[in-house]
C-alpha cells in the first residue's frame, strides 16, 4: 500500500501461506520475556509508506489499562509462536528495562 488518494498499480492477488500470521491474532497478544514473565501487551503495527512492517507498539506498566505506557520495538528482535492454539510473543529483554524505553504516544486518541 502507498499513502495517496488513488490506486495506480493493477491490482495482484496474494496467496496466504500457512505459517503466516494475521495481524488481527497478534493484536491483544501477550508478550513474554524469555523467562515466561509477562512483560506487555501487542497493541498495534507500525507500518511503514503503507508497505512494511517497521514496528510493533507494545503497552508496557500499568494495571487494567491505567498508568501503561508505549514502546515500539523493532518486529526483527520479536519471536511469534502459537502453542496449543494460543498466540504469544517473544523478547530478550525484562519489564524494567521496557518500562525505561523511550515511550511512543499516539498523535490522535487511538481508535
Amino acid at each position: 500500500m502507498k499513502m495517496a488518494d488513488t490506486a495506480t498499480v493493477k491490482l495482484k492477488y496474494v496467496t496466504v501461506k500457512p505459517a503466516d500470521v494475521m495481524s488481527s491474532k497478534l493484536v491483544g497478544t501477550t508478550v513474554y520475556n524469555n523467562k515466561n514473565e509477562n512483560v506487555g501487551e501487542v497493541e498495534d503495527l507500525v507500518i511503514e509508506n503503507g508497505k512494511t512492517i517497521t514496528g510493533v507498539v507494545v503497552s508496557v506498566g500499568g494495571f487494567l489499562g491505567l498508568g501503561e505506557s508505549y514502546v515500539v520495538l523493532d518486529p526483527s528482535t520479536l519471536a511469534i509462536g502459537n502453542k496449543d492454539g494460543k498466540w504469544a510473543v517473544h523478547a530478550n529483554t525484562d519489564k524494567d528495562t521496557l518500562k525505561n524505553a523511550p515511550k511512543f504516544e499516539y498523535s490522535k486518541k487511538k481508535s
